[in-house]
């Protein structure tokens, strides 16, 4: 079904112009188009985001979960400054203070002469021991009990 022309319209329609009831092939284009890149930059828009928590999987667990929560409150709430605080405490190395801490506790309980093994508090355990069970240390006998 051909129809005329309109006699106010022009002799040649550019290509996307189509006649009723056909398929619009620039507007499905488009479609496409504009699906690929919505998909394209919210993917490096999460990218983006995702670099400060990327970069604290390197530091401690505590301070990787204080970026990721900042990430987190930054992507939700569009206050760039949680980002950019992630980020600086993503790069920041924070000190390891409870290794020096438990080695002085370590120190002072063997000065004491009060073990870890001897007051039974697992927390006190090294390492090394806390896979072995922890055995109360056998009653030193004096010599008024020997005779």
């Amino acid at each position: 079904m051909s129809q005329a022309i309109h006699p106010a319209a022009t002799e040649h329609l550019p290509a996307f112009i189509v006649e009723p009831g056909q398929t619009d092939y620039l507007f499905n284009g488009v479609i496409v188009f504009l699906l690929l890149a919505v998909l394209v930059v919210g993917n490096l828009y999460f990218q983006l985001h995702a670099i400060p928590e990327r970069r604290a999987h390197r530091t401690n667990k505590v301070q990787m979960e204080i970026v990721a929560v900042l990430a987190l409150i930054s992507l939700f709430t569009h206050n760039h400054l949680f980002w950019i605080a992630g980020l600086l405490l993503a790069f920041i190395e924070i000190p390891d203070f409870s290794t020096p801490l438990y080695s002085i506790a370590q120190s002072l309980g063997k000065l004491s002469g009060r073990d870890a093994e001897t007051t039974g508090d697992p927390a006190l355990v090294p390492e090394e021991t806390a896979v072995h069970a922890v055995q109360p240390a056998p009653a030193a006998t004096t010599q008024a009990e020997g005779i």
